[in-house]
């Protein structure tokens, strides 16, 4: 496995990242991957198959001038911006066995992130709904994954710090919810982790046994992606 510890220019070429580092990995041409990175600009991210509409705050966001964007994996809609820390994993499926399916990833890495987490913090560390990190109840960690014929896209965001009233402005609640959240509004659903990236970086940067740096992310096909899907209407705004 490979780290890659970079945040790229802008919102499109970070998505786009994600799904180029699965393509080379897929294709025989990459390694397994962690990376990290962190956005310095808000923008909304809706899932795969999520009607825009239907999920996020459309005039709200261009008053704002909140971009929205879409991405290659699954879940809901969520806010970026700094106070976000982003990570995704590339993983074979030869890697484990509990890779070969959804549910068996899902729990592979979750668990594998709860234990990292519960090792720094000092309130008990949940995995809750499908793939959400809480304390006490509450959500401070979403992730969502793709999936290839040999390969996988693991990815998600920690709350470091987050703006609830944003938040509250271009999301509306969620058309799909967590029974776990029970209605609660944004503000007393998610809450913030007190813990600085770096710290939060190494510790699960070890529990994926400190790799070692990829020197040369796949940045033409990543300008590609950019350019052809993750800045283009027709993509985002498709459902």
């Amino acid at each position: 496995m490979k780290l890659l510890n970079r945040t790229f220019a802008t919102p499109e070429l970070n998505l786009a990242c994600d799904e180029a580092l699965l393509e080379a990995c897929e294709a025989g041409e990459g390694e397994e991957v962690l990376r990290f990175w962190e956005p310095d600009r808000p923008f909304v991210v809706v899932g795969h198959g999520n009607r825009v509409s239907a999920e996020v705050q459309v005039e709200a966001c261009r008053a704002l001038g909140v971009p929205i964007l879409r991405r290659c994996s699954g879940g809901g809609t969520v806010l970026q911006g700094p106070g976000c820390l982003d990570y995704a994993l590339i993983l074979r499926f030869e890697r484990a066995s509990d890779l070969q399916t959804l549910t068996g990833t899902n729990a592979f890495v979750m668990e594998r992130h709860r234990a990292a987490l519960a090792s720094i913090l000092p309130d008990p560390v949940a995995v809750q709904g499908i793939t959400d990190l809480t304390l006490g109840g509450r959500k401070f960690s979403g992730n969502a994954q793709r999936r290839k014929r040999r390969c996988l896209l693991f990815h998600g965001t920690f709350l470091l710090q987050f703006d609830p009233a944003l938040l509250e402005q271009v999301l509306p609640m969620p058309s799909r919810q967590p029974g776990y959240r029970a209605g609660r509004s944004h503000r007393d659903f998610l809450c913030a982790l007190a813990t600085p990236a770096g710290h939060l970086k190494r510790v699960l940067t070890d529990a994926w046994g400190t790799p070692d740096a990829l020197e040369t992310p796949p940045t033409a096909r990543m300008e590609q992606l950019a350019r052809n899907r993750y800045s283009n209407p027709a993509w985002t705004f498709r459902f």
